[in-house]
């Protein structure tokens, strides 16, 4: 980043050209240009023209674990690779957080690494203290509420939704509406998760959703383990992980996932004649925001920053709307009158304003997660030892900074 003086310096400059009657102060380039894998800001990369020349140039983006269905990533990549002409590969896109995480271990130095991630904030905080992560400051960033980024810009939540609960309403005569109704005998063997709480932080969100609605709270999520070890004692609970491909082929009948994902579908069977409900319970209304990140090590440096830039202007923001995704800028874009009102007008009404769990929150809620999902549910089989890998490396982090 450019010292003050550096800084003045340049202002002085567009002061002196101005004076003289001449232009081209708005793209003046910095001082000092850093490199694109250093940049923390476009300004610092040399303005937006010279960071897209250089992301053209790289002329490819990795990406990791982002469905097309999910959030409006397909509209998205073909909005990008059609404004850059930069292509986008995407791989395991039905991975999950810890699977982004992995990657960019295991790939580190190597082409094919991951330039950016879409996790859970919980899983973004550990990723800074591990060092996994870029300092990059989008030019929206300081309209992004304080408590959806990291305040060393390591990290910034860009859209989120509800929890809720899809149902194949050609399979099930009366659908649930409530956590509570989940438990009854008639959906035996039918309710999924999207993915393992453990590792995903859909599915984790599910158990803290659940908790909610059995009497837990941010500082205690044990009722929502105690909630699927029950739906598993019963026979409710379906331990293969949901998909696009599960819910499309029927295989999966009753989904609890983001409400976007669930309205997704809805979108994509009604063409296929098939009706697919989605309610947001009452009893466990919980939301939730997904952090976007620059691998420290991407490959394609230029390019990770130019789709940060994408998915946080007004385009890429309206674009997650088309998703039924909430955009992080919704309530700005909304005063400033740049919102896509009619994308927006489709989001299902939801009571109230979110509350979401601080970090210490989380970290005690994930810690007991991971702890005890194995216990309550046996019959999914994966006490995974990654898991407790993970945690404890995120506990020896904590103990260090």
């Amino acid at each position: 980043m450019r010292p003050p003086r550096a800084r003045a310096a340049a202002a002085i400059g567009c002061l002196a050209l101005v004076a003289l009657g001449l232009s081209g102060c708005e793209d003046a380039p910095p001082a000092r240009v850093e490199k694109p894998a250093v940049a923390t800001s476009a300004e610092d990369a040399g303005g937006m023209n010279v960071l897209m020349a250089a992301a053209k140039d790289e002329g490819r983006l990795n990406a990791i674990a982002l469905p097309r269905d999910w959030a409006n990533y397909g509209g998205l990549i073909d909005g990008f690779e059609k404004k850059y002409g930069i292509e986008v590969t995407v791989d395991e896109p039905q991975g999950s957080s810890q699977d982004e995480i992995d990657s960019v271990k295991a790939e580190r130095g190597r082409p094919n690494a991951p330039d950016v991630l879409d996790i859970g904030d919980s899983f973004a905080k550990a990723a800074a203290r591990e060092n996994l992560l870029a300092p990059y400051r989008v030019a929206a960033y300081d309209s992004i509420p304080g408590n959806q980024k990291d305040p060393r810009a390591y990290w910034y939540n860009n859209y989120g939704g509800y929890m809720s609960i899809g149902c194949n309403a050609e399979r099930v005569r009366t659908c649930p509406r409530t956590f509570a109704d989940l438990l009854k005998p008639r959906y035996k063997g039918k309710v999924a998760l999207d993915g393992i709480p453990t590792q995903s932080g859909t599915a984790f969100s599910g158990v803290f959703a659940a908790a909610l609605a059995n009497k837990g709270s941010f500082d205690d999520i044990q009722p929502g383990l105690d909630f699927f070890a029950k739906l598993d004692k019963r026979g409710n609970f379906d331990p293969s992980v949901s998909t696009s491909d599960t819910v499309q082929s029927g295989r999966t009948v009753i989904n609890v996932d983001w409400d976007y994902v669930n309205l997704g579908y809805a979108e994509q069977l009604r063409t296929k004649g098939v009706k697919w409900q989605v309610a947001i319970p009452f009893d466990g209304s919980f939301a939730q925001y997904y952090a976007m990140a620059i691998n420290k090590d991407a490959p394609h440096p230029a390019a990770a920053r130019l789709w940060q830039e994408y998915l946080f202007s007004t385009a890429g923001q309206n674009l997650r709307l088309k998703g039924f995704a909430r955009p992080v800028l919704m309530d700005v874009m909304r005063k400033d009158g740049t919102l896509d009102e009619a994308a927006a007008a489709r989001l299902p009404t939801v009571e109230g304003t979110p509350r979401l769990p601080t970090e210490a929150q989380l970290e005690k809620a994930q810690e007991r997660v991971v702890r005890g999902w194995a216990k309550a549910v046996p019959t999914d089989g994966q006490d995974t030892a990654g898991s407790r890998r993970w945690w404890s490396e995120l506990r020896l982090y904590h103990r260090e900074s």
